[in-house]
């Protein structure tokens, strides 16, 4: 019995110290935004964050097939581009931007941005990896974007490109090339849910537009999962910052809803797979969601230890005990009662005493 109110009393600690940093209030579901089928661009601009010299991005905008398309294709991936290095902390000389048309020529929402795209062929796609390979390290961050259509023939999903298409078990073996650990890869093209068991691996954030590769309508999940990689309303924990799992909750929520008042069939459901075990769900469950919630693409980490190597080091490993603790919940149905709570116990001591720690330098 006292060990368990010694436990009970630990993790109420944890989480006091932690609250200044997340507020438990949930945000009122009415108060969502109102879906709409072309998601608007933010029109003011939020002071730059500064840039994380190991993050990398690659995004690419496929083939269109027609005008209506290529444009929209190419206006989404410009409007990405610039959200991850005006407002998300990305280098941009570490962000790949892959384009059927040149950038400066968009329209439908698209921005002016540093970033000169190439080519959206296989060749550039292998090239952008190649290069961050040869940049990159195993405390790297890595997002990759896929924006456009897919097809799926029964037997393999692709990504269209211009010339020959790359296939789902390409972007595998092009992952699987680089030296990072952690890496958030998003499909928002039709058919994208095959690409699901081929990229699944530790570490590894996988997320698609559809569930399987038979929903083969273009769909609408690149603008909502864009825009709320920025929008304050994403932020469902009311932290201050959009995780990769609040960004695909949002976004799958707004889409519902507009299906809805179209009063169309769903032809899109989005999948989240982040535990490796190949398999993708709708919603946090069944071991997803535990990394894509402590997951985050802004550099807030970098702006809060302000040149500060040691405080750095401090939100890196408070960082990592919850990713720590978010894979222990997933895997307590294969635990033992008592060992699952000794383990909790443990990283809740230790996530405390490093949020005094991290309190303490920022005081100073």
């Amino acid at each position: 019995m006292r060990l368990a109110r010694k436990t009970i009393s630990l993790i109420a600690l944890s989480l006091v110290l932690c609250a200044c940093a997340r507020a438990q209030r949930q945000p009122d579901s009415a108060q969502a935004k109102q879906p709409d089928a072309q998601a608007k661009p933010q029109t003011e601009k939020k002071p730059a964050r500064p840039a994380d010299p190991n993050k990398f991005a690659i995004v690419v905008a496929g083939v269109g097939g027609e005008e209506a398309y290529t444009k929209k294709f190419t206006a989404q991936a410009m409007r990405l581009s610039e959200a991850l290095t005006s407002e998300l902390g990305f280098a941009v000389k570490n962000v790949h931007l892959l384009t059927e048309v040149a950038a400066g020529g968009a329209e439908d929402g698209g921005h002016d941005t540093e970033i000169t795209s190439k080519r959206t062929t296989a060749e550039e796609v292998r090239n952008a990896f190649a290069a961050i390979k040869s940049a990159a390290n195993a405390d790297s961050f890595v997002l990759i974007v896929l924006i456009g259509h897919g097809s799926f023939d029964n037997q393999q999903a692709k990504f269209n490109l211009i010339g020959p298409d790359l296939s789902a078990k390409d972007y595998a073996a092009l992952l699987g090339t680089l030296p990072n650990k952690r890496s958030v890869f998003v499909n928002c093209a039709s058919s994208s849910g095959e690409f699901i068991k081929p990229l699944s691996a530790e570490g590894h954030i996988i997320i698609t537009a559809t569930r399987s590769g038979n929903e083969q309508n273009a769909t609408i999940f690149a603008d909502h999962f864009i825009a709320a990689l920025t929008d304050s309303a994403a932020d469902a924990d009311k932290n201050g910052r959009v995780s990769v799992l609040e960004a695909f909750n949002y976004a799958t929520r707004v889409i519902a809803d507009w299906y809805k008042q179209k009063n169309r069939l769903a032809t899109e459901h989005a999948l989240l797979d982040d535990n490796g075990d190949g398999s993708g769900h709708e919603e946090a469950t069944a071991g997803d969601g535990n990394l894509a919630k402590v997951v985050y693409l802004d550099s807030k980490t970098i702006e809060e230890a302000a040149g500060d190597a040691q405080l750095m080091r401090l939100i890196a490993q408070r960082q990592k005990l919850e990713e720590d603790v978010e894979k222990l919940k997933a895997r307590k149905s294969d635990m033992k009662p008592d060992d699952y709570d000794a383990e909790l116990e443990r990283l809740l001591v230790d996530l405390a005493k490093t949020n005094q720690e991290i309190k303490a330098k920022q005081r100073k």
